[in-house]
């Protein structure tokens, strides 16, 4: 483990209290796990076509090849295990761009990592289409980083650095600018607008496990970093110099986080296309029930935001009937009040 890891803790940080602070934070994970097991068994059992759980158990039992047996391993499963491993990701990559710019609004959407790896996608799809897995996801990796880094080099512009209000202001122009660029590509391009329409609204909806499984590893790594960077980035929102006293090297753990953030939300946009405001009511509500615990709050963040994928998928399922709303726009219906109301509060 990197020496800039093993940092010495830390008692006090500043920050509201937990509003609902946990005593024991492993009992609420092995809650949070239980929750977002039953929230997984409900994604497959309800939608268009309602199956009963017996059913949904035999088909992995005894699998007799009738039509809800087939629904439920080759459609609800694959469309379930993505929307768990997805909304983990954007959990974790959420609260570690609040601990990255102690910013209470920061999320992959707002930071314009979303709106990069889409534009990258768009483009080469435009350009000749994504022939495979390792292109589409390489191209999202990259489009992620560049509009990370667009967003922060625009926030440190002047004389007070990154404030919080800066890089909200910059992913809010990174922000429209990536939607103005893919939709004028797509306009130019029928061809590509028939292939990436849903996904760039994002959606778990009709994936099949060939997708799910070469993305998996890469997950569980970001997911892995964010555990092992977390204790030393949030030494970091206590100040440069406090860290510096507790040897941590600021700009090497800054990396480390950011390119943990790239890796969890390039891989996410690749799987599902760019979905909001997950990582966003994550990071919120882990703070809300853990208040300052590095490690945990990763834990925490992932199984919220898995929560709130599938609530979001679930309710997209019913909401349209008999159509469905692809998950970004449910996710964007849940996360835009907070959003606001986080804007609202800090501007006060």
């Amino acid at each position: 483990m990197a020496s800039f890891l093993r940092v010495r803790p830390v008692t006090a940080a500043p920050g509201r209290p937990p509003i609902l602070p946990l005593a024991r934070p492993a009992v609420g994970f092995t809650a949070g796990v239980g929750l977002v097991a039953a929230l997984a068994a409900a994604s497959m059992a309800y939608g268009a076509m309602a199956i009963p759980l017996s059913e949904v158990v035999g088909a992995y039992t005894r699998f007799n090849g009738s039509d809800a047996h087939l629904v439920v391993t080759t459609v609800r499963m694959p469309r379930t295990l993505l929307a768990v491993t997805v909304g983990a990701s954007l959990g974790i990559a959420g609260l570690l761009l609040h601990m990255l710019t102690r910013n209470p609004l920061a999320d992959v959407e707002v930071a314009g990592i979303n709106a990069g790896a889409a534009t990258a996608v768009v483009l080469v799809a435009v350009l000749g289409g994504a022939s495979s897995l390792a292109l589409l996801t390489a191209t999202s990796l990259a489009g992620a980083a560049a509009g990370g880094l667009l967003v922060y080099v625009l926030g440190a512009l002047g004389r007070d650095g990154p404030t919080p209000l800066k890089l909200t202001l910059a992913g809010a122009a990174i922000w429209a600018l990536g939607e103005s660029l893919t939709s004028g590509l797509l306009t130019a391009h029928e061809r590509a607008l028939d292939e990436v329409l849903f996904w760039l609204k994002g959606s778990v909806a009709g994936r099949e496990l060939d997708l799910v499984g070469p993305l998996l590893p890469w997950m569980a790594a970001g997911w892995l970093a964010a555990v092992a960077v977390a204790p030393a980035l949030h030494v970091l929102t206590l100040g440069d110099d406090v860290a510096r006293g507790l040897g941590v090297p600021a700009g090497r753990v800054r990396l480390a986080a950011g390119a943990t953030v790239v890796l969890l939300a390039g891989t996410a946009v690749a799987a599902a296309g760019p979905i909001g405001f997950v990582g966003l009511v994550a990071a919120h509500a882990a703070r809300a029930l853990l208040g300052l615990r590095p490690r945990w709050l990763v834990a925490y963040s992932a199984w919220i935001g898995a929560a709130v994928l599938l609530v979001a998928d679930l309710a997209g399922r019913f909401l349209a009937m008999p159509e469905e709303l692809p998950v970004g726009v449910t996710t964007a219906l849940l996360g835009a009040p907070l959003f606001i109301l986080l804007g609202w509060r800090a501007l006060r």
